[in-house]
């Protein structure tokens, strides 16, 4: 009797043992596909992710899919057909249609504002090139970093002509050429100026230059009061909650931001960049040539490129992207042109760690190891703050991120909605808490000394809401809105 238990507890070891050997020969044996679509399943589940994504290797489609609500009143899910407003992705098709035009004499790149506005004020329009408007090397002011922008000026229609006229006079914030500084502005005036070179809209340029040649049905110049199928709603998270976004009359990003596409739409886009279809190689070449240090990279026309890490490793390779960011979007476009390969990530809740899910995508692609997401510190405290007051939630913020930083990130965006989620709920002092800590974990931030003097200038402490003004400013001399508190602040 003792044998035959032997015997029958070898054979259940055995079969443990082959159990175990047959589920670790499956994990290891995940395809790629398996791999991007856990991936991206689990960012979703933590509530990071909700839109659609396409992958790409050797040129091939191996992924495409949808994960949440394009609508989640009328519960209704995102497919890979779904049409997304796609934010700055917009300027390289702007870009496109510059590099066209210079390619039929109609336009130069070294022909200055004036040449094609001759009613911009010459001061400025005699000293920035369309070289420079493609480069985010003007100078202008970007009006989106105007103070007022969203109050006043985001809700209602203009035509380009008189909505060039709301920056147009503003002073330059440096010599044209001199340095790299992001601006909506610049590509916004492209747009008027393909209008004047091509004698039509900016919309149908689009359309007639680039999207029917390249049967993109499914990709446009939107416009609210337009019956477009299969169009997703924006929404903005707030950590937990869902709002619908704030509405932008697409008249106002225009060249620099109003197209909406698919995920599938924008691999063909991608791939006729490998071809002469839209343009010659010279000019393609030119087009994709790297012009100024921006973003760790260099961006040329209307794409950021250099070298990007492979999931964990410290392996890097060529990449040609850009991101595009607008109400209740932000979207990814990325390019790893020697290989053929193309990761495209649209995200319709306002704003998702696309770039850190790029990089993962890519370790999955060259076989490296990669992160998986994390749960957020700032959802978790926030909750907590909620439920039982600021003190548990502090000690809560040390634990999960002293002990529990494998399932648990921080993130400085998260805290800084934390502390303006809290400040809506008029928990002034709770906000401030959430503030300093985002100060503590990032310095080198501008944006958390802003929202920290924005808290503390709310609390009635004009001189901590100043000092911290003046950090913010210090870190960003461009920080327009912070400039302009200070003043206030000062004057008061």
């Amino acid at each position: 009797m003792k044998k035959l238990c032997t015997n029958l507890a070898i054979a259940l070891f055995a079969l443990a043992a082959l159990n175990l050997f047959i589920f670790h020969h499956r994990s290891f044996a995940q395809t790629k596909v398996q791999k991007i679509d856990a991936l991206l399943g689990q960012y979703h589940e933590y509530g990071q992710f909700n839109g659609a994504a396409l992958v790409a290797e050797n040129g091939k489609v191996i992924f495409k899919k949808g994960f949440g609500m394009a609508n989640m009143e009328w519960d209704i899910p995102n497919m890979p057909d779904t049409k997304f407003r796609v934010g700055s992705i917009t300027k390289q098709f702007t870009a496109m249609l510059v590099m066209q035009l210079v390619e039929q004499g109609k336009l130069k790149l070294d022909g200055k504002i004036s040449d094609y506005l001759p009613d911009y004020p010459k001061s400025t329009g005699d000293r920035v090139t369309i070289h420079h408007l493609l480069t985010h090397a003007s100078g202008i002011p970007s009006y989106t970093g105007f103070p007022n922008f969203f109050r006043d000026l985001s809700r209602d229609p203009y035509t380009p002509e008189a909505f060039v006229k709301t920056f147009a006079d503003s002073a330059l914030q440096f010599e044209p050429g001199a340095k790299f500084l992001y601006n909506n502005s610049g590509y916004f005036l492209l747009g008027a100026i393909i209008e004047k070179a091509a004698g039509k809209t900016y919309e149908q340029a689009l359309a007639e230059n680039i999207l029917t040649p390249l049967n993109m049905k499914n990709t446009g110049y939107d416009h609210h009061a337009t019956i477009l199928k299969k169009r997703a709603a924006g929404y903005e998270k707030r950590l937990g909650d869902y709002t619908n976004a704030a509405y932008l009359d697409m008249s106002i990003p225009y060249a620099a931001g109003s197209m909406y596409s698919t995920v599938e739409d924008l691999y063909l886009w991608e791939q006729a960049l490998y071809t002469d279809k839209l343009l010659p190689e010279k000019s393609k070449d030119l087009m994709f040539k790297p012009q100024i240090s921006a973003f760790g990279r260099s961006y040329a026309y209307g794409w950021v490129i250099g070298k990007a890490p492979i999931g964990q490793t410290k392996d890097s390779v060529l990449v040609i992207e850009h991101g595009g960011g607008i109400n209740g979007f932000n979207t990814l476009i990325t390019r790893l042109p020697k290989e053929k390969h193309l990761i495209v990530l649209f995200n319709n809740t306002g704003g998702a760690p696309l770039n850190a899910m790029s990089q993962s995508i890519r370790g999955i692609l060259f076989n490296k190891p990669y992160d998986l997401p994390k749960r957020s510190i700032a959802e978790a405290i926030l909750a907590t703050i909620v439920e039982k007051g600021i003190e548990p939630a502090l000690a809560q913020f040390q634990e999960l991120k002293e002990k529990k930083s494998d399932t648990y990130a921080l993130n400085e965006g998260e805290m800084n909605n934390a502390g303006y989620r809290l400040l809506q709920m008029k928990k002034v002092e709770e906000a401030i808490e959430i503030f300093k800590l985002n100060v503590e974990a990032f310095p080198k931030s501008f944006n958390v000394y802003d929202s920290l003097g924005e808290a503390y200038m709310i609390n009635g402490d004009k001189e901590l809401a100043i000092k911290n003004y003046e950090k913010s400013i210090e870190l960003n001399p461009q920080n327009t809105g912070g400039i302009e508190m200070l003043k206030k602040l000062k004057v008061n």
